[in-house]
């Protein structure tokens, strides 16, 4: 029978039943580095923390199972988790990469893919046309949907059926939406990339990352590649991100019920110039979300009138937190030019559509009016 998916967040089918838990609920964290042999030759399955962990495993499973992969890797950041995924590919490839991207994952290709030997180009991949830019020795396609602060939106299964007919490999970095609201994997991508420190942990209490495939290759690869570069997540932080899967649906909703709401009180305000939210009605991306996606998600950005209150707004802010973060229980404020996109050139910020006058939003489970009454009261004492 199959099962919706609150329930899978809670119950891994493949482990019901056993007993070497001793009927634990909260899977144990096997705190350890290696494992007693019974003999030569001989293993309990687990060899040193390195290479598996039961927890670790556990957690692989479960989200494997919520984005529809066969396999999943657990590690040490969202940032880990890009870095372990490049190293599939050899100096000299190509790839094609969304432009508005989180500002990590720019620092990381200009400056460490690049010293390998990788090329980008960056394109808006809601808008632009991918197949031009394809080369000989373009190997993927990188994209984030919704865009990391941008809100653009790109239509998977389109991107994933010119991958196919071109032989590249499409990535989808998954974060904003979670397993929740957004299954790549089942449009066409080959690869799901996510920042497990976010919506799937959601407390704010730990870093982790995460890959996806469905690709019995890629799987091999990076199976060989985890144990050889030892990212992995380790034990604790593993049952934190199993403890806040547990939630990760009823923490979606209620988040995106707060954004929504946000968003069209937002655009009422003589302070704010617009809002950036895929589930406005009026947003360019509205429509592909509704067929792609379960739901619009929790992320917005906003413009405000000026620099200036943009940044009286940071300092005025209490219950609504200024901070670099996202996905969590707690509402969170970002400044994307001096936080996510710091390192990213101005020009390319501002081209991108980042201004001094940029606000991004993660809303959390709090009450709506009372995040509102807040910002309310903010925008009121602005000069």
């Amino acid at each position: 029978m199959a099962r919706g998916f609150n329930t899978r967040c809670l119950h891994l089918e493949e482990t019901e039943g056993k007993t070497e838990n001793y009927g634990a609920i909260s899977y144990p964290i096997f705190q350890t580095a290696t494992y007693a042999h019974p003999g030569v030759g001989k293993s309990t399955g687990f060899d040193y923390s390195r290479l598996q962990n039961p927890t670790k495993a556990q957690l692989e499973k479960v989200v494997a199972d919520l984005e529809g992969g066969i396999d999943a890797f657990a590690l040490s950041t969202g940032m880990a988790a890009i870095t372990l995924l490049m190293e599939i590919f050899e100096p000299g490839d190509h790839i094609i990469s969304e432009a508005d991207l989180y500002g990590g994952s720019i620092r990381l290709f200009d400056n460490v893919s690049k010293k390998n030997h990788y090329e980008f180009t960056y394109l808006n991949c809601s808008k632009d046309d991918i197949e031009a830019a394809i080369r000989d020795n373009t190997k993927a396609i990188f994209i984030e949907t919704p865009t990391n602060p941008m809100m653009n939106v790109s239509d998977i299964e389109k991107i994933a059926k010119i991958a196919k007919e071109h032989g590249l490999l499409l990535i989808v970095d998954n974060t904003f939406l979670s397993p929740y609201f957004q299954n790549p994997l089942k449009l066409g991508a080959d690869v799901v990339i996510h920042s497990g420190t976010k919506f799937l942990g959601g407390h704010n209490d730990t870093l982790a990352g995460f890959i996806v495939t469905n690709n019995k290759e890629i799987r091999e690869k990076l199976r060989f590649l985890i144990k050889t570069t030892g990212a992995g997540l380790a034990p604790f932080d593993c049952w934190l991100i199993l403890r806040g899967i547990k939630t990760l649906g009823i923490r979606m909703e209620k988040a995106q019920e707060n954004a929504i709401k946000l968003a069209n009180w937002l655009k009422d305000q003589p302070v704010i110039t617009k809002v950036f939210y895929p589930g406005l009605p009026e947003h360019p991306g509205y429509e592909i979300m509704k067929k792609q996606s379960k739901g619009f998600g929790s992320m917005l950005t906003f413009y405000v009138d000026t620099k200036e209150h943009a940044l009286s707004i940071l300092e005025k802010v209490r219950m609504i937190k200024y901070a670099e973060s996202l996905g969590g229980v707690e509402t969170l404020l970002t400044y994307p030019t001096t936080q996510t996109h710091a390192d990213v050139p101005e020009e390319v910020r501002l081209r991108n559509g980042i201004t001094p006058c940029t606000l991004r939003l993660s809303t959390g489970i709090e009450d709506a009016e009372d995040l509102i009454d807040e910002l309310s009261q903010v925008f009121a004492e602005l000069d």
